[in-house]
């Protein structure tokens, strides 16, 4: 073991080559609490990876954690903007607007429609007053289309901006997932909970899944990863996910770590699109009822992402192999107060 601060992440206390030349920020409180969902399911082997507790800011979630790796690499290339994209509704852009102006980095987004309803509303709003400068480009060609533009029109101090794809997905935001997938192992190691037949995430941009199939492999665990569909405007299919995956690998390996060989093929992976209904953003009956259940169990759920990661972890409960062992589902829905 190094001497590394406890504090310090896991990817530095594990491959301490990596202090410099990848750093990080500390942005929320870990580990994040796991809980067995006492009584749920038909076999009783339900349990919560509650990230929605994440997050010291004004949001929360799985998005915080890939902005601790994402801001440091943005002050590292000295830029004084973001510019990204998401649906008008995005958790994504909305953490990345809030986070990123505690470090005096300004953030555009380019917003693209998606279903109305009460939730988008109220996120909108958070949005619209969190300082991020919103472009309402509505579709996915018209936000490629005014793409050049809108590097321009925001380039500060002679720098383009730094773009991060939907969802903050590219290899360095992965990285906090590699490290959520550490985070877990440690804690099996330290007797919190058996070792899990899988987890169940909701992928809607990749960056979750892809970062936790490479972290569950670095620890050694034999836990798979059941990434639960939410978003059909990109490719989010097992090759697109081990892709990223390996390209978060490659970063690891090009800024020093020496990892030895790792088999990302044999990481068991299965991607369901059964909950997405007609598409982003869209509610559906079985989210609706796992909202349902989910509040007799304290959980909040958003109904267009975690409300269909749940629908998706009731199945798997319940057909799924690996005998008793735990099946674990990540709560990344991180609502603050307003």
């Amino acid at each position: 073991m190094d001497d590394a601060a406890p504090t310090s992440p896991r990817l530095h206390r594990r491959f301490p080559e990596l202090v410099e030349s990848l750093p990080h920020v500390r942005l929320g409180d870990v580990p994040t609490p796991l809980r067995k969902l006492e009584g749920l399911g038909t076999r009783n082997r339900a349990w919560l990876k509650d990230d929605s507790t994440f997050g010291s800011g004004g949001w929360g979630g799985n998005k915080v954690r890939k902005l601790e790796w994402i801001i440091p690499d943005v002050l590292a290339h000295k830029s004084k903007q973001i510019i990204t994209v998401g649906g008008i509704g995005t958790n994504w852009g909305l953490a990345a607007a809030l986070y990123a102006k505690q470090f005096g980095i300004e953030t555009a987004i380019a917003l693209v429609d998606q279903p109305v309803d009460d939730h988008v509303r109220a996120q909108l709003a958070r949005l619209q007053r969190s300082g991020a400068t919103l472009h309402f480009t509505h579709t996915k060609l018209r936000t490629v289309a005014a793409a050049p533009y809108l590097m321009l029109r925001h380039v500060r101090g002679g720098r383009l901006p730094y773009y991060l794809p939907a969802g903050g997905s590219s290899p360095i935001g992965a990285l906090g997932y590699v490290e959520a997938g550490l985070e877990l192992a440690a804690q099996v190691e330290a007797g919190e909970i058996p070792e899990p037949a899988y987890v169940v995430a909701a992928v809607g941009s990749g960056g979750t899944v892809a970062g936790l199939l490479l972290g569950l492999r670095l620890a050694g665990l034999r836990t798979g990863v059941v990434a639960v569909v939410v978003n059909d405007t990109l490719p989010l299919g097992p090759k697109d996910l081990r892709d990223l995956a390996r390209r978060t690998e490659t970063l690891l390996r090009r800024r020093g770590a020496k990892l030895g060989d790792i088999d990302l093929d044999s990481m068991e992976l299965t991607v369901t699109r059964d909950y997405l209904g007609p598409g982003y953003g869209y509610t559906t009956a079985e989210g609706r009822a796992a909202q349902r259940v989910g509040e007799e169990f304290g959980i909040p759920l958003d109904p267009v992402y975690t409300a269909k990661t749940f629908a998706g972890l009731l199945e798997v409960e319940a057909t799924s192999r690996g005998g008793d062992r735990p099946i674990v589902m990540l709560d990344s829905f991180g609502p603050r107060t307003d």
